[in-house]
């Protein structure tokens, strides 16, 4: 049996949480970044494949996690990408016959430092208060580095404002994405009996979407290909004449990590092309849509980030659960004076979770319907995005209430 190998947690503010190590701090690994909370019972690896966690330590609120281990099938991104993991307790065991390796040697194998064994409530009690703070997972010995010096290093951190970490999860060339939902396919909603084709088109045939990739799930893919999208993804850089060149049927904007605000070269290039194809943005997509026709961006206290994040369709009046992580949000405000109309209210603090642009046709929400991990109660606008792309005209509140309608009867049966 492996002797315990201990570890800290440091965070700028001087607290320091002493637990034990695993994944990558069993090799003296260390990890640096945003300390940040997530509220899901499960879905522990999507999140930590989750390239919006880029530059951050994630910490599960969830008492016990690793115990259903970890499966290919279920990974958002090539590998883990967070900057390290924090967990009340470890299981001990791996229970999934679909499970190929446990977290810890995953995590190890990655690279991921990882700390077990602290008390979560009071770290995340401590983030809530002072919000969201920068943090060092070191196995070191006390000989090697004191708390101090931990705490030192901690407020050396660049901070998360300010930084384009887009820039660098983004792809370095353009490809295409072909797999589907598969067996994970909902069995309803608008098109679950026939896939939609594109108006004046021949049956079958599929709508053009390129999508600039700012660090997307995977899961958002498979969503637009299982309607019948043939998806074309562009690293960041893309330019507007790049995509009018491809003569899309519908443009997405992906999620991903940083600040909004300095990923300039897709502000811009939204800027250019802003109507002439209908739009979809998801989380960060939201945010530099926003950016791209005038609003602002604020930086949240601590963030949402979880499976379990009520938000309010104000078009159809419907509540629906929501998967959401982010750190930024949109100035409604600045929005609306812009051109833009809120669509989604996030009821835990009134901020702003989506909107449609009232003459053009554009529209996004902050957080994530490929519900990967999360709720199902969101997919619906992905068949919302369809249908702009077959119309070709702003979206309204009749096009949202028949595809959230198609999906709750679902649900209901």
């Amino acid at each position: 049996m492996q002797a315990t190998k201990l570890a800290r947690l440091a965070l700028e503010d001087g607290s320091v949480f002493h637990g034990q190590a695993f994944g990558g701090s069993l090799h003296d690994l260390e990890g640096s970044g945003e300390v940040v909370f997530n509220t899901a019972m499960c879905g522990y690896q999507e999140a930590l494949t989750d390239l919006s966690y880029t530059g951050q330590i994630l910490t599960m609120t969830a008492t016990e996690i690793g115990n259903y281990g970890v499966a290919p099938e279920d990974i958002e991104s090539a590998r883990p990408c967070v900057a390290g993991f924090v967990v009340r307790e470890l299981s001990r065991i791996a229970s999934n016959q679909r499970s190929a390796h446990t977290l810890s040697d995953w995590l190890a194998d990655a690279g991921i430092p990882a700390i077990s064994g602290i008390d979560t409530r009071a770290l995340v009690r401590r983030l809530r208060i002072g919000g969201a703070m920068r943090g060092v997972i070191s196995s070191v010995s006390l000989a090697d580095a004191s708390d101090l010096e931990l705490v030192a290093r901690a407020r050396a951190i660049p901070s998360m404002a300010g930084a384009n970490l887009a820039a660098k999860v983004s792809p370095a060339c353009s490809g295409f994405f072909e797999e589907s939902l598969g067996e994970w396919a909902p069995r309803g909603g608008l098109f679950v009996d026939a896939k939609p084709s594109p108006a004046g088109r021949a049956a079958g045939e599929l709508f053009k979407v390129v999508a600039i990739d700012c660090g997307a799930k995977r899961n958002i893919y498979r969503h637009l290909v299982e309607r019948n999208c043939a998806v074309e993804f562009l690293p960041h850089t893309a330019t507007a004449d790049e995509i009018r060149a491809r003569k899309p049927d519908g443009l997405f904007i992906s999620n991903g990590p940083g600040d909004p605000a300095v990923v300039q070269t897709v502000i811009d290039t939204l800027r250019a092309v802003a109507g002439e194809v209908p739009t979809f943005g998801i989380c960060l997509g939201h945010q530099l849509l926003a950016l791209a026709l005038g609003a602002t961006t604020w930086k949240l206290k601590f963030g949402h980030r979880g499976a379990n994040q009520p938000v309010r369709n104000l078009l159809t009046g419907r509540v629906e659960i929501t998967s959401q992580n982010h750190g930024f949000c949109v100035d409604e405000t600045s929005l609306r004076a812009a051109g833009g109309e809120p669509t989604h209210i996030h009821l835990n603090d009134g901020t702003l979770a989506g909107f449609r642009h009232t003459k053009k046709p554009i529209f996004s929400v902050q957080y994530h319907p490929e519900a990967s991990p999360g709720p199902h109660d969101s997919a619906y606008l992905f068949d919302v995005f369809v249908e702009m792309m077959s119309t070709r005209k702003p979206i309204g509140a009749q096009e949202m209430e028949r595809a959230q309608a198609a999906l709750a009867a679902v649900v209901r049966v």
